[in-house]
């Protein structure tokens, strides 16, 4: 049974489109959307340097272009798809909700209205490693944060002003390790309510389809097929925090043996390995980085998949 999934912003690192820009009709292929999102990805993803792709307005055009170039050569039909984040617009497409036309207009638009929410008050985020669970999200209550990703035991992401997260890195539970995090603002909290109410205005006019593949949901891991819903959650989640720990308990409950990752990948892989291992599920993983695996890819894609979720490359 397999599962593909999509990064979320802070996957991405500078010149990692490099070796897929060799392939002249990805290339072709990143001219087209870069012309749909307004923005020169081949540049960003090649030449422009760590603190200009960070920038929330490049990050998420830049990740969901890069998730659907590799989707594209991939020519696999999972069981279920998934994404981190701003990752879920790039599943939306794998699962036949939105075109990829349709994507690139709503991620830039998301990122620009993130980017100017961000802008109103001094925010950002802070990943929690370790610690007793119970403890880290008192105590991110105690600091009025929000647990804006739970990525599963040991991870959980606090968002919230800069003073906020100071005084909570200050006080953090035994044995917890705060680090923050290269992001802009306070994404998937109440920081980012106008940049809902933005994107919310333009899904209205989006047609969108009923999903061809099980769309796993980020707000509480629920498998979506009505494409409509599917859109308003990956809107909605814009200011709602990420239950990556729900998804991944999905998957287990659908019977997941393989899971890879669209690029920049690793991130996804590697929370999954230890939410995987600690279970004691013998689940495959693949972490998809250039197109010298996509041979390797395809193979691992048809050893998890039934033949009719196989399609021509």
């Amino acid at each position: 049974m397999l599962v593909i999934v999509a990064p979320g912003q802070g996957a991405q690192t500078p010149g990692f489109l490099s070796p897929w820009l060799e392939d002249p009709a990805c290339a072709a292929r990143l001219g087209w959307l870069s012309a749909v999102a307004g923005l020169d990805l081949a540049h960003h993803g090649t030449e422009a340097d760590e603190d200009t792709i960070r920038d929330t307005k490049v990050a998420q055009p830049l990740l969901v272009a890069s998730a659907l170039l590799a989707a594209g050569r991939l020519g696999a039909a999972p069981a279920a798809v998934a994404g981190h984040s701003v990752g879920e617009i790039a599943a939306a497409v794998a699962a036949g909700v939105l075109s990829d036309e349709q994507a690139m207009v709503l991620v830039r638009e998301r990122g620009r209205a993130m980017a100017d929410a961000a802008a109103v008050t001094p925010t950002g985020m802070t990943a929690v490693l370790g610690g007793d669970r119970d403890e880290v999200l008192a105590a991110i209550e105690e600091h009025g944060l929000t647990p804006a990703n739970d990525n599963g035991p040991g991870q959980v992401v606090a968002a919230g002003t800069l003073e906020q997260l100071e005084a909570f890195a200050a006080a953090a539970p035994k044995g917890a390790r705060p680090r923050p995090l290269s992001v802009a603002g306070a994404f998937h909290s109440p920081h980012m309510a106008p940049a809902v109410d933005h994107v919310t205005a333009l899904a209205a006019a989006v047609t969108v389809a009923d999903a061809r593949v099980p769309f796993i949901t980020n707000s509480d891991g629920s498998v979506l097929e009505d494409g409509r819903e599917v859109l308003d959650r990956i809107v909605g989640q814009i200011a709602r925090p990420v239950r990556w720990d729900l998804c991944l308990e999905r998957m287990a409950d659908l019977g997941v043996t393989g899971l890879l990752e669209l690029p920049p990948s690793g991130t996804l892989t590697g929370i999954a390995k230890r939410w995987f291992r600690g279970r004691d599920l013998a689940v495959e993983t693949f972490s998809l980085d250039n197109p010298d695996q996509l041979e390797e890819a395809r193979a691992f894609c048809e050893k998890h998949a039934t033949a009719d979720q196989v399609v021509p490359a």
